[in-house]
Order: C-alpha cells, then sequence, then structure tokens
C-alpha cells in the first residue's frame, strides 16, 4: 500500500529530496561532515545560501531591486515584521480578510501599535468566496495594503488574474501556494512565505522586500532581529540561520527547476485540483465549499455536510494510508493539500478512496 500525505503543513516533500536528505545526512562530498553540523559562516554553507537565493530568484524573476531573506519565526513573526518596517508613515494598514491568516495579520499589526482596517472581509460565509478591493479605496490613507493569496485553512485563492489592483503599496502571504502558480513579483512591494507547506521543512521563512521602499523607511524603536535591512546587509546572517532548513529549501529549489520551474508546477496543480474538484462537483455526497472563480489549486476543502461522518471517514482514510485529510479545526470536513510535490497518483488513490467512502456511509 502506498501512503500519501495531505498535510496543510509541514507538508510533503518531493521524494527525490528526502532520499537525496537521507543519503548526505551524515556527511557528503562537499561538507565532509553533517550538515546540521556545519558553520553558517563556512564556505560550504555560503555556497548553498547563495544557491537558494539564485534559484529562487530565477524561479520568480526576481529582479535586483528586491533583496531576498531568509529569516526565522514562520510566518507570525512576519505579520509583525512587516509593519514594524513599513508601517511608519501613516502608521497604519489595510487588510482585504480573507481568512485566518489575514485576520492574524492584522490582529498582530495592532498588537504592536499600529492601526489595521479591515477593508472588506468574506467571515460572513466562512470564506468561501474573496473580500474584494471597493473602487473607491484610497490608498493614500495607507501605508500598505496585506493580503493572504492563498488561505490554507478555508481554501480561497487571490490568483494572479484576480489580485486587487492598487495605486498603493501590497504586500503579500504566500506561505502555502508560493511556485505553485505564477505571480509577477513586480505587483508587489514584499512577500513572504513560510517554508514548510510548499518550500521545504518549517525553520525557515522567506521575505521578499523592495529595497528602494525599505531604505525610505524611518524606523525607530524596533529590535535588531525585526529589521528586515540587518538580514539584507548580512546576506540573512544577521545570527546563526536556520542551516539545515536553507539547506533542504535549496534542495527543493533545484527539484522544481529540474520540473520545468513555476509554470510546469502550475500546470500540474491544475491538472491535480481539477481532477478532484471534478469529482467533487459530480458528487451528490461531497460539497466544495469555496466559490468556483476562488479555489485554491492547493489546499481543496470539502465536506459530507456532517460532522461525525466527516470525521469517521478521515479515519478510515488514515487506515488506507492517506493522511492528514481533517479538515481544520476552525472549518472542520476534508482538506487534501495538493502541494508541488504531491503527486497525481495521490489525487487518483484519494478518489478512490472517497468512492469507497460515499458507498459505505450513504
Amino acid at each position: 500500500m502506498t501512503n500519501y500525505n495531505f498535510s496543510a503543513g509541514p507538508g510533503v516533500l518531493p521524494t527525490p529530496v528526502l532520499t537525496k536528505i537521507k543519503n548526505e545526512f551524515i556527511k557528503n562530498e562537499f561538507t565532509h561532515m553533517s550538515i546540521i553540523e556545519i558553520s553558517h559562516r563556512s564556505t560550504q554553507f555560503e555556497e548553498i545560501i547563495n544557491s537558494a537565493e539564485e534559484r529562487l530568484r530565477d524561479l520568480m524573476n526576481i529582479s535586483d531591486d528586491y533583496g531576498v531573506a531568509f529569516i526565522q519565526g514562520g510566518g507570525s513573526t512576519q505579520f509583525e515584521m512587516l509593519p514594524l518596517n513599513f508601517a511608519n508613515n501613516k502608521n497604519r494598514i489595510a487588510v482585504l480578510d480573507s481568512g485566518n491568516f489575514a485576520s492574524k495579520a492584522a490582529q498582530a499589526a495592532v498588537t504592536i501599535g499600529k492601526q489595521a482596517t479591515i477593508l472588506d472581509s468574506s467571515k460572513v460565509d466562512h470564506y468561501h468566496h474573496l473580500p474584494m478591493l471597493s473602487t473607491d479605496f484610497n490608498a493614500d490613507e495607507y501605508d500598505y495594503l496585506h493580503l493572504t493569496t492563498n488561505n490554507t485553512i478555508e481554501g480561497a485563492t487571490y490568483h494572479q488574474s484576480i489580485l486587487p489592483k492598487t495605486v498603493g503599496r501590497l504586500t503579500a502571504d504566500m506561505s502555502s501556494n508560493i511556485l505553485a502558480e505564477p505571480y509577477d513579483v513586480n505587483d508587489f512591494d514584499a512577500i513572504f512565505a513560510g517554508a514548510q507547506k510548499n518550500l521545504g521543512p518549517a525553520g525557515v521563512t522567506v521575505a521578499i522586500v523592495k529595497k528602494d521602499w525599505l531604505k525610505e523607511q524611518n524606523i525607530e524603536n524596533v529590535g535588531s532581529m525585526l529589521r528586515y535591512q540587518n538580514y539584507l546587509d548580512k546576506h540573512s546572517m544577521y545570527n546563526t540561520p536556520p542551516v539545515f532548513s536553507i539547506y533542504a529549501l535549496d534542495l527543493v529549489l533545484e527539484w522544481v527547476q529540474e520540473q520545468g520551474g513555476v509554470d510546469s508546477m502550475y500546470a500540474q496543480n491544475i491538472e491535480k485540483s481539477s481532477k478532484l474538484y471534478d469529482y467533487l462537483d459530480n458528487s451528490t455526497f461531497y460539497h466544495a465549499l469555496v466559490d468556483e472563480s476562488a479555489r485554491s489549486l492547493t489546499n481543496v476543502v470539502f465536506t459530507t455536510a456532517d460532522l461525525e461522518r466527516d470525521q469517521a471517514i478521515a479515519k478510515d482514510a488514515t487506515k488506507e494510508g492517506l493522511f492528514n485529510l481533517s479538515g481544520h479545526r476552525s472549518v472542520g470536513g476534508f482538506r487534501a493539500s495538493l502541494y508541488n510535490a504531491q503527486p497525481i497518483e495521490a489525487v487518483d488513490a484519494l478518489i478512490t478512496f472517497l468512492k469507497k467512502a460515499e458507498n459505505n456511509y450513504k
């Protein structure tokens, strides 16, 4: 029986990457020791971190106008770093509340003394559709507009074609769909993404910030560990970086390049998600929860509309080698995460199981 991991994060990693990590864990020809033993000041690690940045720039077409930093603390730290670094003119940010993590970003800004205005929210219908920017939005009233491109918990996505258009500064949390579909980095002034969903193991977060915007900032009373400029100046080595996580991230980026890059990943993710959504849409037993135009390619959320039945089916799935299908506790139902490393065979196995479960529980 083949096992498949549908966890929303930490998520599935490419098998070739796991194999290489296993083979090189004790030592390899470059480090001559375990990756978890080498100094972050060593030539070996300098080559690794340089490679990771170069690969990311290549895959996302990141120009020299942007700095790239590898930071610890996950997306939750970025919720505070962004406003501390960039909300220093108006001391006010705008947020489109499309889900749990967008809401947390707004709350974090308030906690550190900034104002956060929810321009629109889809909370009233459990985030099944996306909040949108009104035509009378005045960007001059805010330091920036924050959005979450993919809502990991609720399963709704701002695809490139439906990104809000603003003449002001735009920032994005891309944690769960970075590299899964193409975005034009030039549309954003800052981007961050926790690695543990689509880039690698937990422990490192990628931050991409427009350098000229950062230089405009007059930052006061902000600790040195929360200043992007310190990471850029020290090439992500202001303090000891998460060496292993960056090493693994570099291997994942290499794997994405070998698959044909983001466009190839996007085509595969459309194929995988479309196959699952098509099955759900033609079922009278299961129901996809998100409006069709906003459906995520990476986190497919659905239900039978019966909480106890959903939980029982999820337990059965685990016995069949289909792990971590239960939806987030705030949503319930099911969530199948189809990150880049998830093979289409996993979708086939899931559909086969769902058909069997329908016959057993209908």
